[in-house]
């Protein structure tokens, strides 16, 4: 079982150097975590930005430039662009977000002709060292998609298992969460989540298993599960939070981050390569978790 992001950095070790494609690059946390995913032997970056203002922020951070490629584009929306092509045309691995709004970011991302467009939904996957469960806990989706409906989770849980997988679980457990764990007609969630459940029972979603509908006490404690007579492989194990809309895992998110200080990294997946895209909030060091989980994922492709 993968137990915290330090095992996570030695996988990434184990394997092939991988590139990243920074959009805008000329952010100075980003490139202070472009800075320790270098020393560290995790990535090699192409920058691609202004120029001046990538000099600029990397004296900042004590970032040696003559390490890295720079591509000079002062344009916001055409550095995006180019640093989307360089993925899709293989001279990257991934593509990361730095100093630009996120919207013109995705617009690259998905752009028809040079993006990473796969047909599949794009969906976030978290990723926590939590120190009260001991193991790494996934949770998605918290910041992509509003209020998916039952075909949309059915390929957000695919895109968490993927990145799951990538991590080093062989068959993660999938808890689909709501206000409760027993089925009601008036709560949607719970609907689906037991229609999820059924899916994976009948082979329409692999790899994994599947529960729910599962309260997130029952689905992270084993104790609680027992005290309310669930008998479940993932009951009190998951290694997967699928939760209902965009709100609970947001304030799933936020609160494992402020209030149980979880360490945390981050992508999009269901494009045709790992996006990174990290909150102005996020510090250097969970952009660098970032990058390595993007560095696994895009080593899976």
């Amino acid at each position: 079982m993968v137990k915290n992001f330090e095992q996570v950095l030695e996988k990434v070790k184990c394997g092939n150097i991988k590139k990243v494609a920074v959009a805008v690059a000329q952010d100075e946390p980003v490139l202070e975590a472009i800075k320790d995913a270098k020393e560290k032997g995790l990535a090699d970056a192409v920058l691609v930005g202004d120029k001046e203002k990538i000099e600029e922020a990397a004296k900042v951070v004590g970032l040696n430039l003559d390490d890295f490629e720079i591509i000079h584009e002062p344009n916001n929306a055409l550095a995006a662009k180019k640093a989307v092509e360089l993925v899709s045309t293989g001279k990257a691995d991934m593509v990361m977000k730095g100093l630009i709004d996120t919207a013109t970011f995705l617009k690259a991302v998905l752009d028809k002709e040079k993006g990473l467009r796969t047909g599949k939904v794009l969906s976030h996957v978290a990723v926590f060292e939590v120190s009260a469960l001991d193991r790494i806990l996934i949770v998605t989706d918290a910041a992509m998609n509003i209020a998916p409906d039952l075909s949309t989770k059915k390929q957000i849980l695919e895109n968490a298992v993927q990145v799951a997988k990538a991590i080093g679980f062989e068959i993660p457990k999938v808890a689909v969460v709501g206000a409760v764990e027993v089925v009601n007609p008036d709560m949607q969630p719970t609907l689906d989540a037991a229609a999820l459940s059924k899916m994976n029972d009948r082979g329409q979603i692999k790899g994994c298993i599947v529960d729910g509908p599962l309260a997130i006490d029952n689905a992270l404690s084993e104790e609680a599960a027992h005290h309310k007579g669930i008998k479940s492989p993932v009951a009190g194990k998951a290694d997967i939070i699928l939760v209902p809309n965009i709100e609970t895992g947001n304030v799933m998110y936020k609160t494992l981050t402020y209030a149980a200080n979880a360490k945390n990294g981050g992508i999009l997946a269901g494009a045709a390569a790992p996006v990174i895209l990290t909150s102005r909030a996020d510090s250097p060091e969970s952009k660098l978790f970032s990058i390595a989980l993007a560095c696994l994922v895009a080593g899976c492709k």
